[in-house]
């Protein structure tokens, strides 16, 4: 239970003017949803976000770390406690190709577009996916490449070398890109709570026009099956990947494409992925992933697992 002498010594610790009370969360997810936050901690060094992690963890405040906003779901009530949003920023060009950046910074565009001006690929395969590095590295980022010749499913753990952490058990540490255990939307941050203040990623020397055209491919593909987030708010795939069937064709066999409920809809082009037409709430969304769950287990005797992480009180 969050109590407000708890928040107030959290305050005290991390400097009352750094931290924004009662903060609504909706303008910083890709959803546009959700209430608002006892506290909102901007940390944008590693030492912020190491000091906030540690300060939640010692007055045992309930805390939620926050990128770019994808993949999450904020409920209507909002979230009780700390969001410590990490906006941890740098970019650092090392030698044989290896680039160090913080856990804030926005892999599209920001990162991409610094590593492919240099001629380094590796990371120009995720155009157009909101993340930030941290983000990245928890969901193990990855695009099914649309083009015969590299038709396959490429991973940020292809690219990873190393990172800087700060351990579940408080220390800051490097480690390698096998400690992560990737693998598909997993790292082993699902399952330990470190977390990545920096990445080393070594990527490829190749031709810019090379690399821009395997970019403008990817975004067309993408266009074409994914909202735009300057018009359709989303959070992405809502259910996890289900091998040789998909969770959205089994949705769409269901008829369920198109579907709202408040102003949430599922998306008339990619049936696993709900948008924010306008006004929805979580509540909406919710609704239409109990829909779907209970149409495509009723109908076609499959059971979809939620892929998105849902944040706060519902």
């Amino acid at each position: 239970m969050v109590t407000e002498e708890s928040l107030l010594e959290l305050d005290e610790r991390l400097g009352s003017g750094r931290m924004e009370v009662d903060a609504p969360l909706a303008p910083l997810t890709t959803f546009q949803i959700g209430g608002p936050a006892d506290r909102l901690f901007h940390a944008r060094t590693a030492d912020d976000l190491a000091e906030s992690i540690l300060a939640a963890r010692d007055l045992g405040i309930p805390h939620f770390l926050l990128g770019k906003g994808a993949n999450v779901l904020v409920g209507d009530r909002g979230f009780r406690g700390v969001v410590i949003r990490c906006e941890v920023g740098g970019t650092e060009f090392l030698d044989d190709g290896r680039v160090r950046a913080g856990a804030g910074v926005e892999t599209h565009p920001d990162l991409i577009e610094a590593t492919v001006s240099r001629g380094l690929g590796g990371l120009h395969h995720f155009v157009g996916i909101p993340s930030t590095v941290g983000g990245a590295m928890w969901q193990n980022l990855h695009f099914l490449s649309p083009a015969p010749e590299r038709a396959r499913t490429v991973f940020l753990e292809e690219v990873v070398e190393s990172a800087e952490i700060l351990s579940e058990e408080g220390e800051r540490q490097t480690v390698d890109r096998e400690y992560f255990k990737f693998g598909y939307d997993y790292s082993i941050l699902h399952d330990r709570a470190d977390v990545v203040l920096s990445v080393d990623f070594r990527l490829t020397p190749a031709p810019v026009e090379e690399l821009r055209r395997v970019m403008a491919e990817n975004l067309v593909w993408r266009k074409g099956r994914h909202p735009d987030l300057n018009t359709l708010a989303s959070a992405g795939s809502i259910f996890q990947k289900i091998e040789g069937i998909g969770a959205g064709r089994l949705i769409d066999q269901c008829g369920l494409k198109g579907q709202t409920h408040g102003g949430a809809q599922i998306f008339t082009k990619h049936a696993n992925i709900v948008v924010n037409r306008g006004g929805a709430t979580a509540a909406d969304v919710r609704a239409l992933i109990d829909l779907a769950q209970t149409r495509v287990a009723d109908e076609l005797g499959h059971e979809l697992v939620v892929e998105i992480t849902f944040v706060g009180e519902f």
